[in-house]
């Protein structure tokens, strides 16, 4: 089972302004081959699907313990992207239908996430192509699935990178650093498994590409804070035997420390609280009266 916390992964700042494009560029590390949906649901279905798990624990433990970040991933993406389609708070086009309030919005690259979700973001690529199932990879041989989710990861590197050098907004550039250090520590964990299993050192293969962390400025704070060494169990008392792959005689693939095992899971942020706009009808065109509801029944309980 998962346990949810009403936190972000990290604070975000607030976009200076509404950014479409952005959003849609966003969303290619939400629902793009090698997004967050793809990660979540690839080591989510290996670790439900896992053979022997009572005889291969630590291997079992480091994919259901990633599962559980990778959906804190998720929800960071989303946040992200939401908040780039709408701005801040206030900066909502105000008016009647009539008044085609959105009138710019027919000429953004994917009107998709307006259209749909009202400036959501959703489980859809930058081209507004829905994330789907085929990307999900398990074949239950223990060596070939964490080959794929090594692969998987550094395929998430090559992404996330690109996306970084198309924005410029703050916001989507903050998502993509924090993700490019969880991403790198995920790629070296399942790196080590396999060097466990099979003696062969793939850790030497990274980072793919060829780039350090420190060049990105958005990363950089993340690596001196120490969360590039840091892999969590992302639960109270399980999932500790990854402590036997991400052990202490290990250090980062760039050498700057040796690895940590962090029970619970990782330090969080506030949740951003998306501002209303009654005229795309979120979370309605008078909205008052459902106000006056919710915080009836909050006071109420």
């Amino acid at each position: 089972m998962f346990m949810r916390m009403d936190k972000l992964l990290i604070d975000l700042p607030e976009p200076k302004r509404a950014d479409p494009n952005a959003a849609s560029a966003l969303q290619e590390l939400l629902g793009g081959k090698f997004g967050e949906m793809s990660t979540l649901n690839n080591y989510m279905f290996q670790s439900f699907n896992f053979r022997s798990k009572s005889k291969l624990r630590p291997f079992y433990d480091l994919v259901a313990s990633i599962t559980a970040e990778e959906l804190g991933h998720v929800e960071l993406v989303t946040n992200g992207c939401a908040l780039l389609a709408n701005g801040p708070p206030g900066a909502a086009p105000k008016g009647e239908p009539g008044d085609t309030p959105f009138d710019m919005m027919k000429d953004v690259r994917d009107p998709g996430g307006f259209f749909t979700g009202g400036g959501a973001g959703l489980p859809f690529d930058s081209s507004g192509r829905p994330w789907n199932g085929t990307f999900v990879f398990h074949t239950g041989n223990l060596v070939l699935d964490l080959l794929h989710n090594f692969f998987l990861e550094c395929g998430a590197r090559m992404h996330k990178l690109r996306v970084y050098e198309t924005v410029s907004d703050e916001t989507a550039r903050e998502v993509c650093g924090y993700l490019l250090v969880r991403g790198s520590v995920h790629a070296q964990a399942y790196a080590l498994a396999l060097k466990k299993i099979t003696g062969v050192s793939i850790e030497k293969m990274l980072p793919v590409p060829n780039i350090p962390l420190a060049n990105i400025k958005e990363s950089a704070k993340y690596e001196a804070e120490g969360i590039h060494r840091r892999l969590y169990t992302n639960s109270p008392e399980d999932y500790k035997a990854i402590a036997g792959i991400w052990s202490e005689d290990e250090t980062t693939y760039d050498g700057t420390g040796p690895l940590v095992v962090m029970n619970g899971p990782p330090e969080s942020g506030k949740i951003p609280d998306l501002a209303g706009a009654s005229s795309a009808f979120t979370p309605d065109y008078a909205p008052e009266e459902i106000f006056e509801i919710a915080q009836k029944l909050w006071k109420a309980s």
